[in-house]
């Protein structure tokens, strides 16, 4: 039996044993192992809530982007096919790529591609210019009622598509246009369906309804430009053209970059105001654009196959284009990073 007077029990206050020498430690003095499962702990915790918020994320892109896609490619490779002249039951046959091989040799598909290319080399550097002009403006301070002027100029992009193309068909058609009538009393004849005209008829329309929305988008990266830094600039004599030009603008290149990104994606799209104003002038036909010619292909043609191989090579187009703005975006960017 353990004697209590020679052999007494510990205090619940003594300070526990030291570990055994050569036991590694951790910077705050914990032992290393503690501090390896701490940090493990805490790299799964941060694992499963990234896990829980990209979740939904993933799940959108499979159901709207990678589903779609996948099954696009899968019909380019099968086309319907009735055997004895047309009376057969109808038969899915595989024909590799053939469909391919006619959209890309399809002088109507080409043309469509063209114009689409030409419609963004008009559209795109005015809507990133213009966008970028008014914002400079708003936050210059030299625009009265700030808030009211975002709200006409924003305005615009809540309006509908549909809506859009149909107001500026409106005022587009002879006969019933004010504007057309107006400008004929000044002895102004112009033809806004023309041959000449119908494309920057077009990229007005989509400028009118999406130069709001890119110009917040510009004004809000504003905002987060130091003043310390615009303030240096006036206290060095710049004057205000010149601090929105060398100071401001190039603070704000990456929202520049954004913007004429998604501008290039959805003008490379171009269905809308086309597809509208082709009911009244003959210079829009049903194959305008590649979105058109899919349109076309599909469900006026019921060529399945042929719509998912142009709508494939559209993406691929889009794809590369994209691609090829962001690498020259980031060498241009290079040497201005590699002497910060």
């Amino acid at each position: 039996m353990t004697n209590p007077l020679t052999n007494p029990a510990p205090s619940p206050l003594a300070t526990p044993a030291p570990p055994a020498p050569g036991t590694p430690r951790s910077a705050n003095g914990a032992p290393a192992t503690a501090a390896r499962g701490g940090r493990k702990s805490a790299r799964r915790r941060e694992l499963g809530a990234c896990g829980v918020l990209m979740t939904p994320f993933f799940a959108l892109l499979v159901t709207v982007f990678l589903i779609p896609v996948g099954t696009a490619v899968w019909l380019s490779f099968f086309s319907a096919d009735q055997p004895g002249l047309g009376f057969g039951p109808e038969r899915t046959v595989f024909v590799g790529l053939r469909g391919y091989t006619a959209v890309l040799t399809d002088p109507t598909f080409l043309g469509g591609l063209g114009t689409v290319v030409l419609y963004c080399v008009i559209y795109i550097p005015l809507m990133v210019i213009a966008a970028l002009a008014l914002a400079l403006l708003l936050d210059s301070g030299v625009v009265r009622l700030r808030s009211w002027a975002q709200l006409g100029l924003f305005l615009p992009h809540a309006v509908p598509g549909i809506i859009a193309a149909l107001i500026w068909l409106y005022l587009y058609t002879p006969g019933i246009s004010p504007i057309i009538d107006l400008l004929g009393k000044a002895d102004i004849t112009i033809d806004f369906l023309g041959v000449n005209t119908v494309l920057p008829s077009i990229v007005n329309i989509a400028l009118w309804s999406n130069l709001g929305y890119n110009m917040v988008v510009f004004y809000a990266a504003l905002q987060a430009v130091p003043r310390e830094v615009v303030e240096a600039a006036v206290v060095d004599g710049a004057g205000p053209v010149r601090t929105a030009l060398q100071v401001k603008t190039p603070l704000v290149r990456s929202s520049i970059v954004m913007v004429a990104m998604f501008t290039l994606i959805f003008a490379l799209q171009l269905f809308t105001e086309p597809m509208l104003l082709s009911e009244s002038t003959p210079m829009i036909n049903s194959r305008f654009s590649p979105s058109m010619y899919i349109y076309d292909a599909a469900f006026v043609r019921n060529n399945y196959s042929l719509a998912a191989a142009a709508s494939v090579v559209l993406l691929v187009f889009t794809v590369a284009l994209s691609y090829g703005v962001t690498r020259w975006t980031n060498r241009a960017n290079a040497p201005e990073e590699a002497t910060r």
